[in-house]
């Protein structure tokens, strides 16, 4: 999403950092360029003039243009003030109540059913017993959609015996109470453009549950106009903080940067992707890096803990140690990196911008390699020295791939095997991950 804003920004504090001393022109002259790319963003214009006023008060102080490192001075108050703007530091949610109740709200279309779920797996995976509870009765397959998400995921949902939305969120949290569950999440109905009996409605579940969250649900996508509404729903009903969801598309990203500025409720959750599983905890000072094109590596390395099989991980160090590297371990480990994931999500988190301006990732190569492997019998796999060429013709046919195809993937995973033992001797395999041995 802040692919444009952070070459942009990447672009001007290098003509910063390249000089050996910055005048007061230099600075306002590169503050300019910044407050440019921010309005191009889409971020509200009263948050970047108010982010530049403060920027500008710091980077022009005898303490930056005296510095041996100016450039990179300006870099860091730009970096602690983008965190500010975002909350300055994560917020966890309040479920301190048993059972806490946690009110989704937010305009049709911004994705609060989908997004119930994935916050019920989220709490489920910290130990949580949540259940869903579906209150909006006016989308056509609404609550039928939450009924499958909850089936999947093996969490409750309850319908209540009611068509009125109030009755239903009530007797959910009853239903909760009575079944020993500790966090109840209602997704409640929505509306194409705010109107006053959708307010009503949701001052009246309010005043029925007493949540300890209400949590506003805003499509990231639709950039200063999330902003807006979310200012009308915080005047209305006070929600405690937002989920921005669809932060992995192409908007400009304005939302982020904007909506804690204007609503001061704090980001909690972000939407990073269709699948169930992505929903992450939102940390300013790392959106802020990640914006300045410093990577953010630590989401990276949460995510692969709880996403990658540690068993498998295990088992790959092993074969490591033992130069036991196989085909198998290769399909294994890139099955695994897609769990994470499209790579561009990949690269995005990791600080090599020169290398990603070169990168050319194709998602459609790793799905053909991942054919070829699958195409292969389990024999072939663990022992590539049998793959001759009838075999490869047969694993080609298999993959709807061509002979040449199989050929490339055979040598990419001779390259991984000869880097991975080079990584291991030089740096020794005990008590290295085996992302950090592949030079992940």
């Amino acid at each position: 999403m802040f692919d444009s804003l952070t070459d942009r920004l990447t672009s001007v504090f290098s003509r910063l950092k390249g000089k050996g001393r910055l005048s007061v022109d230099d600075v306002k002259s590169g503050l300019r360029e910044i407050r440019l790319a921010l309005l191009e963003a889409d971020v509200n214009y009263k948050v970047v003039k108010d982010l530049m006023a403060r920027v500008q008060e710091r980077a022009v102080g005898e303490d930056v243009l005296e510095s041996l490192t100016p450039g990179q001075q300006v870099v860091k108050i730009v970096r602690d003030e983008l965190t500010a703007l975002m909350g300055g530091q994560s917020a966890g949610l309040n479920l301190s109540h048993h059972p806490a109740v946690v009110m989704l709200v937010g305009l049709q279309g911004s994705g609060k059913t989908t997004t119930a779920a994935k916050l019920a797996l989220h709490l489920q995976k910290e130990g949580r017993k949540p259940i869903l509870v579906a209150a909006d009765v006016y989308r056509p397959a609404a609550i039928a959609q939450l009924q499958t998400l909850g089936d999947n995921l093996e969490i409750p949902v309850v319908t209540g015996d009611s068509a009125h939305p109030v009755q239903i969120a009530s007797a959910g949290v009853e239903w909760a109470k009575e079944n020993l569950r500790d966090v109840v999440l209602i997704d409640t109905a929505g509306r194409l453009q705010i109107d006053e009996a959708m307010m009503n409605e949701l001052k009246e579940i309010r005043s029925a549950v007493d949540p300890d969250e209400i949590l506003f649900v805003a499509d990231a996508m639709t950039g200063q106009e999330a902003v807006n509404i979310a200012r009308t729903f915080n005047d209305s009903i006070a929600f405690s903080g937002v989920i921005l969801t669809k932060l992995d598309g192409d908007a400009r990203g304005g939302a982020a940067l904007s909506v804690h500025h204007i609503t001061n409720k704090a980001i909690k959750f972000v939407g990073v992707g269709e699948k169930i599983v992505d929903l992450q905890p939102f940390h300013p000072d790392r959106m802020a890096e990640r914006i300045l094109g410093m990577g953010d590596v630590l989401s990276l390395i949460e995510q692969a803990e709880t996403q990658m099989d540690q068993k498998k991980a295990e088992q790959l160090a092993r074969h490591i140690k033992k130069n036991q590297f196989t085909l198998q371990d290769f399909l294994e480990q890139l099955e695994e990196m897609r769990k994470l994931g499209p790579l561009s999500g990949i690269l995005e988190k990791l600080p090599l911008k020169k290398i990603k301006g070169n990168v050319d990732v194709d998602e459609r190569d790793l799905t053909k390699t991942l054919a070829v492997l699958r195409s292969m019998t389990l024999e072939e796999r663990l022992n590539s020295s049998i793959i001759g060429g009838s075999r490869k013709k047969r694993i080609a046919r298999g993959s709807g791939t061509k002979v040449r195809d199989v050929n490339r993937v055979l040598s990419r995973f001779k390259e991984s095997k000869k880097a991975i033992k080079l990584l291991s001797s030089k740096r020794g395999g005990k008590g290295r991950s085996p992302m950090d041995l592949m030079g992940m």
